[in-house]
């Protein structure tokens, strides 16, 4: 059992952090089937500020939010990146606005 209550689920030989993130993919996988999504992926990184390094070291590792769906809606034609929360961070929080800020990309949270 996590910090937050979840609790890591196997299905279709994937792990996921969550029963509501395996629900949602399962949920995805018949759009995908269907049609009405293309490109599905998960755990997609996002670099949201790269490493810093100076002389060759590295002084600051890169902040990355990892989504975790991404695809494509053919209803709207538009790229989705969805992550399903249950409890929202104070980090989560901050990824969700730089996500907005470097990518102009808004978060569908399910």
């Amino acid at each position: 059992m996590s910090k937050y209550g979840n609790q890591r689920i196997m299905v279709d030989g994937i792990a996921f952090d969550s029963k509501k993130e395996a629900v949602r993919w399962q949920e995805l996988k018949l759009l995908e089937r269907a049609g009405k999504i293309t490109g599905l992926q998960r755990q997609t990184g996002f670099v949201l500020i790269p490493k810093q390094e100076r002389d060759g070291k590295v002084l600051e590792r890169a902040v990355v939010y990892k989504a975790d769906f991404c695809y494509r809606d053919e209803e709207t034609g538009k790229d989705v990146v969805e992550d399903t929360k249950g409890f929202k961070t104070k980090e989560y929080i901050i990824k969700r606005k730089l996500m907005l800020w470097e990518y102009g990309i808004e978060i569908r949270e399910v």
